[in-house]
């Protein structure tokens, strides 16, 4: 018998290309894995941005007003409000400053300006606009505590915080405010001081308004919707405390500073 024979062996088939059929089987894998990582970290970012949306939305201004009619005074500003002496206020914003003292490291260099039953004039004399909040006690001026004075640097964080928080949007305060001066007012802003006015009832210098907008202390509320303004308020309450009238009737410009 002659020697067995044996079968060649087929060479491994390749392509066109000149590639195996199995080659780039790992790197499709790979492209694959890539392409789902990717995608998930676009949906990821997707997801933050309305987080950080539904975030700047929830903080901007507070939860809920209410409307405060009964008659106020201008009193001292409380200890827990760290502020320069002598400085007073409406009692009826005097909930708030607290809170917001209690929330942002704030020092109040003036409040009301005007004069006292006994003759005597607090706050700063003759360095605000005309129909200014201050003259009606229901607007503060505030710095940081314990900050650098005329020099926007990190100390005023909290203050650009609460500026950001009372007015999210240039010129459209959050409810109560009536007006916030700070970054792009003249006059104003980091490095040099933040503005606050409540929302009142028209009231002429030195007049104690027949209604102030507040924002609820304590726990924090749900949002509710604003309670409107009254369109008739009720008639002033007779001799308030403080040296300043009750009024009826009224105008302030535009700004309240």
């Amino acid at each position: 018998m002659g020697e067995p024979i044996t079968a060649p062996v087929a060479p491994t088939t390749k392509t066109i290309s000149g590639f195996s059929p199995d080659a780039g089987k790992g790197s499709d894998r790979k492209d694959d894995f890539a392409g789902r990582v990717g995608r998930g970290l676009l949906a990821l970012a997707a997801l933050l941005a309305l987080a950080l949306v539904a975030a700047a939305s929830a903080s901007a201004g507070p939860a809920s007003t209410r409307i405060v009619q009964t008659a106020g005074e201008i009193v001292p500003i409380p200890a827990a409000v760290p502020h320069e002496e002598g400085d007073m206020v409406d009692s009826r914003i005097v909930p708030d400053l607290r809170w917001i003292a209690q929330h942002f490291s704030i020092y109040v260099t003036d409040g009301y300006s005007g004069p006292l039953p006994n003759g005597e004039h607090v706050g700063c004399n003759n360095c605000h606009v005309r129909g200014s909040d201050h003259y009606n006690g229901l607007a503060v001026d505030v710095v940081p505590l314990n900050g650098t004075s005329g020099k926007c640097d990190t100390t005023w964080t909290g203050i650009t915080r609460l500026a950001l928080w009372a007015e999210p949007v240039q010129n459209k305060p959050a409810l109560p405010f009536r007006w916030v001066g700070y970054d792009g007012d003249a006059g104003h802003g980091c490095g040099n001081h933040l503005h606050l006015s409540w929302n009142h009832a028209p009231a002429s210098r030195f007049e104690l308004a027949e209604w102030v907008e507040v924002f609820p202390v304590g726990s924090a509320p749900p949002r509710q919707p604003r309670q409107p303004r009254p369109k008739s308020p009720p008639k002033p309450p007779p001799g308030p405390a403080g040296g300043i009238s009750s009024v009826r009737s009224g105008g302030l410009s535009p700004r309240g500073d």
